[in-house]
Order: C-alpha cells, then sequence, then structure tokens
C-alpha cells in the first residue's frame, strides 16, 4: 500500500489550528495524520481527555468533520451505535449508500481502563470501524493520573516517587494483544513520530472487513516532563529501545513493521523524561534492570511470535 506524500499533503485539512492542546502535544498531529490517511470521509466518535476538552469548547470547535462526544468510556458503543444507524437507514432507503469510515478516538484510560468492556463488547459484535487509541501512558486531562497503560517505575501523581514507592508498582497491561485475541481483522502499534507507518495502517485498518484498533504512542511533555519541542525525539527513543514495538496483527497474523531492531537501552528512552528522573539514581538501578530486562523479554517473545506469524 503506497502513500505518496505530496499528494497526502494537497488534501483538505479537517482539525483546524487554535484549539487548546498544549503546545508539543503528540495528539492533534496523529489526529491529522489519521484523517488525511482516510480513504473516505470520516465520521468521528471522540472519547472525553485531552483532545475532546481541547478541541471542542463551546461554542467552537476545531473539527471539520462529523464528530459525537461520548463520554469516558463509551466511544466505541457510541461507534457501534452510528454505524449501525447508518446501515438500518441505508436498508430503509432513507439514506443513500455511500463510502463512510467510522473513527474512535480515546485515549488510554478510556481504552485500557474505564472503556475495555465497551471496546471488547463492540469488536465481538463486530462493529465495522477503525478504533485509534492516543496512548500517553495516563490520564493527563484529569491531572496527570496512572492508568493501566502506564510502565512500572513511572512517576505520575497517584504513583510518586519517593521513600515508599518507586513510582508505579504494577506493570501496564498489553491492551493490543488483548484486542487482537478478539480475533478482528486488524490490529496494530504505531508511534506520532513514524508517519508512514502509521498512516499505512491506517488504510490497512479502513480497508479491513470489520472492526480494527491502532493503539499510537503518543508522548505527552506536560505529564512527561519533557520540552514542547523533545515530543518526536522521545517517541523514537521509545521505539528503538523497544520500550514501544511497532507491529501489525493481520487476519491473526504477527508481523514487525519499520526496521523490527531494538538498537538502544531503556535508559537512553527514560533518561529524556523527568517521570523517570529518579529510576537514573543508584538507589534504583534494580528496578531500572528490571524494567531492561522485561522489555527485553518481551521483545524476544515478540520477535519469535512474529517469525512464526501466529
Amino acid at each position: 500500500m503506497t502513500l505518496k506524500l505530496q499528494a497526502l499533503t494537497e488534501r483538505p485539512e479537517t482539525l483546524a489550528s487554535g484549539h487548546g492542546l498544549c503546545p508539543g502535544c503528540s495528539e492533534s498531529v496523529v489526529v491529522r495524520m489519521v484523517l488525511m490517511a482516510l480513504a473516505n470521509p470520516a465520521v468521528v466518535s471522540l472519547a472525553t481527555g485531552c483532545l475532546e476538552v481541547s478541541s471542542t469548547r463551546f461554542p467552537d470547535t476545531a473539527w471539520k468533520v462529523p464528530v459525537i462526544h461520548s463520554a469516558f468510556e463509551n466511544a466505541a458503543s457510541t461507534a457501534s451505535g452510528i454505524e449501525a444507524a447508518y446501515k438500518a437507514l441505508v436498508r430503509k432507503g432513507r439514506m443513500a449508500e455511500r463510502p463512510l469510515t467510522f473513527v474512535v478516538f480515546a485515549g488510554d484510560g478510556a481504552t485500557y481502563d474505564i472503556g475495555l468492556q465497551w471496546l471488547s463488547g463492540a469488536l465481538e459484535r463486530r462493529h465495522r470501524f477503525v478504533y485509534v487509541c492516543l496512548n500517553n501512558e495516563g490520564y493527563m486531562n484529569t491531572g496527570i493520573q496512572r492508568s493501566g497503560a502506564t510502565l512500572k517505575g513511572t512517576w505520575t501523581t497517584t504513583t510518586p516517587a519517593g521513600a515508599a514507592t518507586a513510582g508505579k508498582v504494577d506493570w501496564n497491561k498489553d491492551v493490543t494483544a488483548i484486542v487482537a485475541a478478539h480475533g478482528i481483522p486488524y490490529v496494530a502499534q504505531a508511534a506520532v513520530h513514524h508517519w508512514k507507518d502509521l498512516m499505512t495502517k491506517v488504510r490497512k485498518a479502513e480497508a479491513a472487513a470489520g472492526p480494527s484498533f491502532i493503539n499510537v504512542f503518543a508522548p505527552c511533555n506536560r505529564g512527561w516532563r519533557h520540552e514542547p519541542e523533545d515530543t518526536m525525539n522521545v517517541s523514537r527513543l521509545a521505539v528503538e529501545s523497544g520500550a514501544w514495538p511497532l507491529y501489525e496483527v493481520i487476519d491473526g497474523a504477527w508481523h514487525m513493521t519499520g526496521s523490527g531492531r531494538k538498537t538502544r537501552p531503556v535508559a537512553d528512552y527514560m533518561r529524556a523524561q523527568g517521570r523517570f528522573k529518579h529510576l537514573m539514581t543508584e538507589a534504583n538501578a534494580g528496578l531500572l534492570a528490571e524494567i531492561q530486562a522485561r522489555i527485553d523479554s518481551e521483545w524476544v517473545r515478540l520477535q519469535k511470535r512474529c517469525a512464526s506469524g501466529v
């Protein structure tokens, strides 16, 4: 599937400037790339979160496509209803059939945690939509609290680093694999800095004969404690260290994408962010080594899975 950059840049913008997202925020970049990559007009189900509260402040909106605001947890159910209503209206002759792509944008809190059962139900019912998780590893718009996507050892406001604990004490859950276990046609992990990989995966997700899911690594400079201009570099370091591998699952077959190589220690990725500052001390050297060992182990397991295809 070939993407021509010049042709993409000539497409009209569907998310306007002037929204309230933080300087350096990766979410608007992801949204623009997703909507730009789609072959069909989009109808968006938008979960409550940073993106929603910053782009739809009454009476204004930054969106140039139809958007339905959902609660934190039920964006997948909203998309299911939109898709079902469209098919019913076409079937009854009340609407002409035309190519549309139903898209969900939701954060990791709305995906990994409070919306997981809603997402699971929609996938099981095989509603056709593209679900995009904007994964910034925390509940950022409510105060930088930990989520099920937050890496072990991370400082957040609910997992502070100090004498009692060195940040979050639990490992993050692998929601991409959980979604893949539903047997849907297309599942992928992508990252904001790798535009071609992300946009190619969006095209594949849109063309899938059923629900699709893309988990997009989306750094939050405010919550991760790095400079706004370092967002893309932090994303790149996550991929190069193996902390966020790029892969896809097509009809149950697993494939690595991008270079498929891990070239850095995880400390290089963590050193670029203030939320891991405490892990760079001698007192927490053991925890850093544990995190590195876990990432190495998961990388080997993923490589084997992709080599076998299942």
